[in-house]
């Protein structure tokens, strides 16, 4: 039972990053590779601004970082333990997932 209120903290600001599926390809395209905002915005078909909101809320949540690179500025993420946890997450949801699948799925229209 989580009793420290940092850790709970901790769950929540995480639990926040992911909760926009915007945010969770940002981290998982971090997962494979830092990028500059350009790039990432390209590569999400998003626009900068949006992705800029986005980054904030990341780096404000500590799961990325904002490095200068000359006059640029890449991210990455904060840890690369996060890289791990991440797919540590999915895994773990998508075994959970199959476990729970209903066989009347189909025709009643649940799970």
């Amino acid at each position: 039972m989580f009793t420290i209120a940092s850790d709970i903290e901790v769950l929540a600001r995480f639990g926040r990053a992911l909760a926009d599926p915007i945010r969770c390809r940002i981290l998982i395209a971090l997962r494979e590779a830092p990028a500059y905002p350009a790039d990432l915005a390209d590569l999400l078909g998003i626009s900068r601004t949006r992705l800029s909101n986005h980054l904030a809320c990341l780096r404000e949540c500590g799961l990325v970082v904002a490095l200068p690179d000359g006059r640029r500025t890449r991210y990455e993420l904060a840890d690369e333990r996060l890289g791990h946890a991440l797919d540590a997450l999915r895994t773990a949801v998508i075994a959970v997932a199959a476990d729970r699948i209903c066989p009347d799925a189909d025709e009643k229209g649940c799970c």
